[in-house]
């Protein structure tokens, strides 16, 4: 393995741990203290989005500004910020309010199933055999998860099964509603771009709502946020996207770790085997498929 290669695993690792540990310390701050989740996000979007913007400018000077030269861009960047990056961060954050970090981590890696889904739909044709695969396995996985194997009740709170499943729709629109921007323009600087835009409706929340203290968690959960984007990012200049996605569950396997050994959230054996099989889903869509010999 050369160095590159072992530099963009580590980059990609350590940033999806990050994001299960942000994720875990917002669990904490949510369940034990005052702290609103939509200022929290809010906070979020800001410090991340400002981090990046200046990241990008670091790299490239002032054409940071040329994604704003044309109106599609711009239309195309706030449906990003509102439709795609809002949603799947606030929906993140409410799902762990109502429940817990780990499982509102793994149901987000429910967004690929929506992702297969959409393109279907709007492509008019049959998913292929594993698409189809993969959907019976996370449905499967997402039933045990959130039923805890007793198939006649809920074991989850019902806002945190909505909310959770809400964060996956939302990982599908951040995926595919900024392909035509990611065209043209660096990663960084479209989700930084995005993430700013997106704070502006939480300018009036993060100045009036602001917590007596920050601790800690709070620390951690915005640091470690800033961090994980500069980590991923930093590691697709060495791996492909496939590796890198499937690197990504080590975000939901170190929030369940770190929830089960921090804050005392119990994963009996059917939400151990449903959380496995929704992560499976993204191993299963980076198989090569076969080519028919003609």
């Amino acid at each position: 393995m050369n160095q590159n290669k072992t530099k963009g695993l580590l980059f990609a690792i350590l940033g999806s741990v990050l994001w299960g540990g942000s994720g875990t310390a917002a669990q904490f701050v949510f369940h034990h203290q005052s702290i609103d989740p939509i200022w929290l996000v809010g906070v979020r979007l800001l410090t991340a989005g400002s981090l990046l913007i200046v990241y990008s400018f670091l790299k490239n000077g002032r054409k940071i500004f040329t994604i704003f030269y044309t109106k599609s861009n711009i239309l195309w960047l706030i449906l990003f910020a509102l439709l795609g990056m809002v949603p799947s961060q606030l929906t993140y954050f409410l799902a762990i309010k109502f429940g817990n970090a780990a499982t509102a981590t793994i149901l987000q890696f429910m967004g690929p199933l929506f992702i297969i889904l959409a393109l279907a739909v709007g492509s008019r044709t049959l998913p292929r055999r594993i698409d189809v695969i993969s959907i019976l396995v996370a449905l499967i996985g997402t039933l045990l998860l959130v039923t805890k194997g007793n198939l006649g009740s809920l074991a989850l709170a019902p806002l945190a099964v909505f909310w959770g499943l809400m964060a996956g729709v939302g990982q599908a629109n951040y995926t595919l509603i900024p392909r035509r921007l990611l065209k043209n323009f660096d990663a960084a600087l479209v989700t930084g771009w995005a993430m700013l835009i997106g704070s502006i409706p939480f300018a009036k929340i993060i100045i009036t709502n602001r917590p007596a203290s920050i601790d800690p968690a709070s620390i951690l959960f915005v640091g470690g946020t800033m961090l994980s984007y500069l980590f991923y990012l930093s590691s697709l200049n060495y791996l492909k996207p496939d590796t890198t996605g499937m690197l990504s569950s080590f975000e939901p396997l170190t929030a369940t770790l770190l929830s089960i050994l921090l804050l005392g959230v119990h994963f009996g054996l059917a939400e151990t085997i449903g959380g496995l099989l929704i992560l499976t889903t993204s191993f299963l869509q980076a198989l090569p498929t076969r080519k028919k010999i003609v």
